[in-house]
């Protein structure tokens, strides 16, 4: 082997440990995100019905609080799975504002937006509610996101139920529209594991907090 052969080799070399190495925090990552996901899921399900029924004003205050919110025209919401943070306090007041509504929907691969008028609802897919009409329209026209999440970190890092529908999402967001997550107390956390393809929240809102994050 010639030295330029033996230089090749070790470059190559280096660049499959590279790669392993990533290979194996990604995996790791993976399955520490499956843990957290069951022991928090696991602690929702233990919530008393009544504090879930009756923490949705207190999150559309915070979140109609936010000073964003003053002269937003535009807000991206959800309807929240069972033992998630209510949102129907929040959209309600967001209609009598006369804020335009976009409500997420299942599309084959990623999540459409959809403009809803506070009409009825039906299956968005993956036992979510989504608007049964109106127009699809741009996550790029929300001056606010405001998404569902599991936990989030003081980096900002989200973790969702893994679908990764959100992630893709908020690709699309406008430049300058502030992400904020939806928690109960006690799930925004030091650290979580992450990927590369996860992205960050701006700030979270729970029945008792508003943080903004770095």
């Amino acid at each position: 082997m010639t030295a330029e052969e033996a230089d090749t080799a070790d470059t190559a070399g280096d660049a499959g440990a590279a790669i392993g190495a990533s290979t194996a925090i990604e995996v790791g990552a993976v399955a520490a995100k499956r843990t957290w996901r069951r022991q928090l899921l696991a602690a929702r399900r233990a919530l008393a019905p009544e504090v879930v029924a009756g923490a949705g004003p207190a999150l559309a205050q915070r979140v109609l609080a936010l000073p964003e919110a003053r002269g937003a025209t535009c807000v991206a919401g959800y309807v929240e799975l069972p033992g998630e943070p209510p949102t129907g306090a929040l959209l309600a007041a967001l209609l009598d504002r006369e804020t335009r509504v976009l409500l997420p929907r299942q599309a084959a691969v990623a999540l459409d937006f959809v403009e809803w008028d506070g009409g009825p609802l039906g299956a968005g897919g993956h036992g979510t509610r989504a608007p049964a009409h109106g127009s699809v329209r741009p996550l790029s026209d929300a001056q606010i996101v405001v998404t569902p999440a599991l936990a989030v970190d003081q980096r900002g890092v989200r973790l969702g139920r893994g679908g990764g529908g959100y992630d893709r999402a908020l690709a699309q967001a406008a430049a300058g529209a502030l992400v904020v997550a939806l928690l109960w107390d006690g799930e925004l956390v030091a650290r979580l594991p992450a990927e590369p393809h996860d992205r960050p929240v701006a700030a979270v809102v729970s029945p008792t907090r508003t943080v903004r994050l770095a």
